[in-house]
């Protein structure tokens, strides 16, 4: 990351800028005077100094898109601000700000969710990998179900907040993934892109949702725009080695819903606040134990400015059991939408302004599935199916088989 290079590369674009700008009007006056009746002799002279005057705005043109492009490249390494509050330091420096529910104990062993997915027969990853490659997975039977169920409590959750639903693409152009600075390209990358094309399969449909407004001024009275999608999202999980990464916490494909909001810039952090009360509503209705934590700068990612994790409770998760992050909601100020010029014309304002965008994850599929199986088993190797998810499952327990 060198800022003193975006500096100086902001600098030569301000000077281009500046050297078209009276380019432009120099032809723009040449263009008004040929209008005036002229002599022969005036007249070919006039349409000379034309030429001379088209060829140099061509030129000028050409040099300040190559210097954009320099800016580009060098603004493309340089993350977001970060909010003064945030915990300094790495993955392990976060700071928890509250635990809602006590993990249970159980008065027998309990399983993980693999046993769980097993004896219930609910999930195949064997085949998964024959079929498509490690890291891939069928759910079955009551799975599929649950997995549906939690799709739409978390959507109507949402949608009871305003939210308007989308089911979105699950490709996107790069030029909108590349906006979004979801994941860096090379070797570290987390995209999968498609040969051939100029499409990425997106990682969450905060890429999709945001897109939609890319490169266009809203209405003031338009915002906020609250939108919650659910899509399929891939991750190549490069780099993951070490990491928590049994059976389905971490896959290369899953479902999930996410909200999408752009705001103006003195509503943002309240609407952060809404969206992380919308996702401990969603996961209280699951009957989960969890906690809250605000994940410290070295872990923010390049598009946060401030982010909050909500980690559910895993008994199956180490010896004792452990936490593991479910959600996550960040705010992301001005830094994608200066990259995807989504800006808004303010009331009363001579010029037009950056929207802020935030997004929330509502429901993560296969997390949330790894924590209902082991937080609501029974003894039997049955598991409960909360009181909230019932209505769309039409069961109250999986039982064995």
């Amino acid at each position: 990351m060198d800022v003193d290079a975006a500096i100086a590369a902001q600098e030569r674009v301000a000077a281009l800028q500046t050297e078209q700008n009276e380019l432009n009007r120099q032809r723009n006056e040449h263009q008004q005077s040929g209008k005036k009746k002229l002599a022969p002799e005036e007249r070919e002279a006039h349409v000379a100094e034309g030429r001379r005057l088209k060829e140099e705005v061509a030129k000028g043109d050409e040099h300040l898109a190559k210097a954009r492009s320099e800016l580009d490249a060098k603004l493309i390494d340089i993350p977001n601000f970060v909010h003064p509050d945030s915990p300094v330091g790495g993955e392990e420096d976060f700071r928890e700000i509250r635990r809602v529910g006590e993990p249970r104990s159980f008065d027998f062993e309990p399983k993980d969710h693999l046993a769980l997915a097993k004896k219930l027969d609910l999930l195949d990853f064997e085949a998964g990998s024959r079929v498509t490659g490690q890291k891939f997975y069928f759910l079955k039977n009551e799975a599929v179900l649950l997995e549906l169920a939690l799709q739409r409590f978390a959507l109507e959750t949402a949608m009871q907040a305003g939210y308007t639903p989308f089911t979105t693409p699950d490709l996107a152009r790069r030029t909108i993934v590349d906006g979004f600075a979801f994941s860096p390209r090379g070797p570290e990358t987390q995209i999968y892109s498609v040969e051939g094309t100029d499409l990425d399969l997106i990682g969450t449909s905060e890429i999709t949702l945001g897109g939609l407004h890319a490169d266009q001024i809203l209405d003031d009275e338009q915002l906020p725009i609250r939108m919650v999608g659910i899509s399929h999202c891939f991750r190549t999980e490069a780099g993951s080695a070490g990491r928590e990464s049994k059976g389905l916490y971490r896959v290369h494909q899953f479902s999930k819903v996410e909200m999408f909001v752009i705001a103006r810039p003195d509503e943002s952090q309240a609407i952060h606040d809404e969206l992380l009360e919308l996702e401990e509503r969603i996961h209280q209705g699951f009957e989960l134990p969890y906690r809250v934590i605000e994940v410290a700068t070295g872990d923010l990612g390049a598009p946060a400015y401030r982010k909050y994790d909500i980690e559910a409770w895993l008994p199956g998760r180490g010896e004792n059991g452990d936490y593991g992050e479910v959600t996550s909601t960040s705010n992301c100020t001005d830094f994608q939408s200066r990259r995807l010029k989504i800006r808004y014309r303010p009331d009363g304002a001579k010029k037009n302004a950056l929207a802020h965008t935030l997004n929330g994850t509502a429901v993560a599929a296969p997390r949330v599935l790894i924590s209902l199986l082991e937080n609501h088993q029974r003894a039997d190797g049955s598991v409960d199916v909360p009181k909230a998810l019932q209505p769309y499952t039409g069961f109250t327990r999986i039982g064995p088989r």
